[in-house]
């Protein structure tokens, strides 16, 4: 995936992108198509393929067209081989406006159904604000704990918003 939206958003000027929580409420009913026409696109050719994701910008990117349109919250995980590569990308739980109940049983069983190496955890914040709680925190830290025990290494968990995106690891808060 490449990064052209960024840098085309970075541009100033009158032809410059609008921010994305702009957009978002604008589309009609065929740019809503296009953009989950885009997804399905990039899913069949970038994350079904398994390829490495090049950079932790390229993970935000794909994860923030995959949930800032949510209108509730979704805990998402992108499970990874020993390479990195995408096994799968999997919304798993599905809450209110302002939560979800997340079950770790559940992403250690899929986890190893799908022999997954590694993953990124996700979710999306549909009240735009990407500061997380203490609850997303001690999750946090109990998956990584759990599946630790595993040998199943979590790298990062986002949590995507209007404000943009918020990375545990570029935080310092997965320990």
């Amino acid at each position: 995936m490449t990064t052209t939206v960024n840098a085309c958003a970075e541009k100033q000027g009158p032809y410059s992108l609008r921010p994305w929580s702009e957009f978002l409420h604008d589309l009609t009913a065929v740019d809503t198509w296009i953009v989950h026409r885009a997804i399905q696109i990039l899913d069949e050719h970038v994350i079904k393929h398994g390829p490495k994701l090049a950079s932790p910008q390229d993970v935000k990117d794909y994860l923030r067209l995959q949930l800032i349109n949510e209108q509730r919250e979704v805990f998402a995980v992108l499970f990874m081989d020993v390479q990195h590569r995408v096994i799968a990308y999997e919304p798993l739980f599905f809450g209110t406006i302002h939560q979800t109940s997340v079950y770790p049983r559940v992403i250690v069983q899929r986890a190893m159904s799908l022999n997954a190496a590694s993953m990124i955890l996700a979710h999306n914040h549909p009240s735009g604000s990407t500061k997380p709680s203490d609850a997303d925190k001690q999750l946090t830290n109990r998956l990584k704990s759990l599946l630790e025990s595993i040998d199943v290494r979590v790298l990062d968990h986002f949590i995507i918003g209007d404000e943009g995106t918020f990375s545990f690891a570029e935080h310092g808060l997965l320990f």
